[in-house]
């Protein structure tokens, strides 16, 4: 412990060294909607922090809903005193922050791998999982992807509204993959991947998407799992700052136009023994196959982490690569888990469902569980979609469904922890039963 808060205070003091003119930090984690939460310190104050000084958030500041509101869980919130739980400093990931009018510094806060972590904060779920696997001689390699849009930065009537093209001033009302939108939005696409790079996000490919406004950023893999999670919640928040400050409005939401496609969140996983050897491409691929099998028999079960949101639903089906069933095949994006073609040194699976708005270490949570309890039952998988283009099975599409599916699933219990998906499935129901309570204009057109 001694020599990680002298690594820790070395952070602090390069950086303030590095930076003079930032005077505050903002302490921030991801909450289980996928929002931030934290706290703004002194620089001076962090560098106590970081030489051992407790840190104490909240606990129940992790189970703010989408609105930031409390809800009545268990116990939690209105029955427990609302007490403060240790959360300590990740290294490493203390960086400038360039988006905001004054200088500032961010750093990422956590309470896995303190005295006594909170079960179902979603950094510390993902972080049992992989812990878990370590043990068994599993190492994954990760990589996400991540679809956003940009809007103008004004709402009209609260609806969003097409981004302008810095050249022409119009609209970019045009649905198309050209490479000329990279160039015509070339200033605040180069600021995103800069200011990326500076939180230390290794930023990939950029592509422009089918949907107007709509691009896709690739991230380089790793493996450590926690840090491919952490790059993913950070670019969010960079690159909505940045959007703002060049006059746009970034947004992860998953179905922003119902006629055009939505934004997901692709994450590519492969899995390593401790010499480095593929484990998915031994014995002829068979593990791949198990492994398959195992995330197609849980993933109905996830889908409230994979589809986190009522809007989420609305991005399944109907629209160009977003599955309706559970399905797999080999180079095919219409399948939720796709094999990309590669050399057995790289065989990967690329789990295509989550929207991009999910929860990184959710997503990226469960689909390890499913990867790992495919290994362990060793079954064969459905049929792929190059074989059966009518191939797959049933998954929720409404979030109560969803939630009963996800709550009393044995497996889901046993690996991502009993506590957590009842704290999850009911803060997911809570936040669903709240967004119906408002009527919308329509009902009275219909009904009045």
């Amino acid at each position: 412990m001694k020599s990680h808060s002298s690594t820790l205070l070395a952070e602090v003091r390069t950086f303030r060294q590095n930076h003079p003119d930032v005077r505050y930090v903002d302490l921030i984690a991801l909450d289980i909607p996928g929002h931030f939460y934290g706290k703004r310190y002194p620089i001076e104050m962090l560098e106590k922090v970081a030489a051992g000084s407790p840190l104490k958030l909240p606990q129940n500041a992790v189970l703010l809903g989408v609105q930031g509101g409390l809800f009545k869980i268990g116990d939690y919130c209105f029955n427990d005193g609302d007490p403060d739980a240790n959360r300590r400093l990740v290294p490493g990931t203390l960086k400038p922050v360039s988006w905001e009018s004054q200088p500032l510094g961010q750093m990422l806060i956590t309470s896995d791998d303190t005295e006594a972590p909170i079960e179902f904060e979603p950094r510390e779920v993902l972080a049992k999982v992989l812990e878990r696997l370590h043990h068994k001689g599993i190492h994954p390699v990760v990589a996400f992807e991540l679809e956003f849009y940009l809007f103008d930065k004004k709402l009209a009537d609260g609806l969003p509204q097409f981004a302008r093209d810095p050249l022409s001033d119009d609209a970019d009302d045009q649905p198309n993959l050209h490479i000329e939108r990279l160039s015509r939005f070339s200033d605040v696409l180069d600021d995103m991947a800069q200011t990326a790079k500076a939180q230390g996000i290794d930023i990939t490919v950029i592509t422009a998407e089918i949907g107007p406004g709509q691009f896709e950023i690739n991230f380089g893999h790793l493996d450590d799992g926690l840090r491919a999670a952490d790059w993913a919640a950070l670019f969010c928040r960079s690159t909505r700052g940045v959007a703002l400050k060049h006059g746009y409005r970034a947004s992860f939401m998953a179905k922003p136009y119902l006629q055009y496609p939505g934004s997901g969140m692709h994450v590519h996983v492969s899995l390593y023994d401790a010499a480095g050897n593929n484990l998915l491409a031994a014995h002829q691929q068979q593990p791949l196959r198990h492994a398959v099998a195992g995330c197609l028999e849980l993933l109905p079960h996830c889908m409230p982490i994979f589809s986190p949101n009522h809007n989420a639903f609305r991005r399944l089906g109907g629209t160009v690569n977003a599955a309706t069933r559970a399905s797999w095949g080999f180079e095919d994006r219409d399948a939720c888990v796709r094999i990309p073609e590669s050399d057995p040194r790289n065989l990967r699976i690329e789990h295509r469902l989550a929207s991009a708005d999910a929860n990184p270490y959710l997503v990226l949570a469960a689909i390890l569980v499913g990867l790992e309890h495919g290994l362990e039952a060793k079954r064969e998988p459905i049929a792929p979609l190059n074989d059966d283009r009518s191939s797959g099975t049933d998954f929720p599409v409404e979030m109560l469904d969803a939630v009963r599916a996800m709550q009393h699933q044995a497996v889901l219990r046993d690996k991502l922890g009993a506590e957590f998906v009842d704290v999850y499935c009911e803060n997911k129901r809570q936040d669903h039963l709240a967004f119906q309570q408002e009527i919308h204009a329509r009902e009275y057109r219909w009904f009045l």
